[in-house]
């Protein structure tokens, strides 16, 4: 594999897990369908790599590995969604008697999980706030950090907690989701472990599931290998090529997605009528000061309460650029009102994901659409 380490990040994205140029093949290796493979029809088995089997190994999802694991800095494993890729690592890591610290304000589902699956087999699961403050690392196995929190986008300090909770001996995994690998290097911070969704702004064309881990440690690798493998949890050969395809576009997508989140963040600030406006890039943010020192670009996601549940409604239905929609980091802009999901927020709170709109345009409907809203 070239090292690129040196390139700027579009170049990065563009170039990313690709083979050396061969004449006559295409820029991007084609997707490989096949889930068996054939065998030598004697005792040698060798299968150029590959043991038979799409579920052990697959030529275009290793490319796609690749390609996450440079932007990332370190190997990584694919899965079939992000929650896979979650809760493929606390099943993989996190034994009966073990304790593990979750953010009380991170992904409702893997709070949902940790609370029944988790407490079912005799792990101890402890809540924090993403902002803290932390209590000691003493006896906790794992805390995974998810910075910024969704959807509250609270930020907290990866350098200073890994030091901490690696005194006490406590694996370190931060969800890098909101973010993405050009947003921040979690592993670059002290991280063990990063994980996330690549079924949002990574690959960001709305079209696939996927999740990602990744790290710099060979035995934990292996052990979450071995878990993935066993349980069948991954990535079908085309949402790899598809999410491969995508990550050319990685840096330009982030660009403006920053960009429209900046100019929408600002827009909403200036309203009296819009409540607790929240984005990490804001100077009066709370997370600003750690996020301007850890960050290399803010996320496209901007939060902010609308009062109760009926004018969000009446907003996203005077809207024309805004889609209703659960997920995040596409193309599109979309919001979600996420206490209709029961997660533990206001009624009329809103995580609104900003796509790659003019920003003009996009400023100019939310606000035409939160005129019409009224109070």
């Amino acid at each position: 594999m070239a090292d690129r380490s040196d390139y700027g990040d579009g170049t990065r994205c563009v170039h990313a897990g690709l083979p050396e140029p061969a004449p006559g093949q295409p820029f991007l290796p084609g997707p490989v369908f096949a889930a068996p493979y054939h065998l030598e029809p004697g005792p040698d088995v060798a299968t150029g790599g590959y043991d038979g089997y799409a579920r052990s190994g697959n030529p275009t999802r290793r490319n796609l590995e690749t390609a996450i694991g440079e932007l990332e800095g370190g190997a990584c494993l694919t899965f079939s969604s992000g929650q896979a890729a979650i809760t493929g690592l606390l099943l993989a890591v996190l034994r009966p008697g073990d304790t593990v610290m979750l953010p009380a304000d991170g992904y409702f589902s893997v709070r949902k999980f940790a609370a029944t699956t988790l407490a079912n087999i005799g792990v101890t699961v402890q809540y924090v706030p993403t902002a803290g403050p932390y209590p000691g690392f003493d006896g906790v196995r794992l805390v995974l950090l998810e910075t910024p929190a969704n959807p509250g986008l609270d930020v907290c300090d990866i350098t200073a907690l890994a030091t901490r909770a690696h005194a006490a001996g406590t694996l370190v995994a931060v969800d890098n989701t909101a973010a993405t690998p050009l947003g921040q290097r979690p592993l670059d911070l002290g991280a063990d472990i990063v994980v996330a969704s690549g079924t949002k702004a990574l690959t960001g064309h709305s079209d696939l599931l996927l999740g990602y881990l990744a790290s710099r440690d060979p035995e934990l690798l292996e052990t979450v290998r071995g878990w993935r493998e066993t349980t069948g949890a991954v990535p079908g050969p085309f949402d790899a090529w598809l999410a491969h395809r995508s990550l050319a576009t990685l840096d330009l997508r982030l660009a403006r997605h920053t960009a429209n989140a900046e100019a929408v963040a600002l827009a909403l600030r200036a309203r009296p009528d819009v409540a607790d406006v929240r984005w990490p890039g804001l100077a009066d943010d709370p997370s600003y000061a750690v996020a301007s020192v850890q960050m290399r670009r803010i996320p496209g996601i901007v939060s902010f309460d609308l009062g109760d549940a009926g004018r969000v409604e009446r907003f996203l239905k005077a809207s024309r650029l805004v889609f209703a929609a659960t997920s995040f980091g596409g193309l599109h802009t979309t919001a979600d009102r996420r206490a209709q999901w029961g997660d533990d927020t206001e009624p009329g709170f809103v995580r609104l994901s900003c796509g790659v709109e003019d920003a003009a345009d996009l400023v100019a409907d939310i606000t035409s659409a939160l005129d019409s809203a009224g109070l």
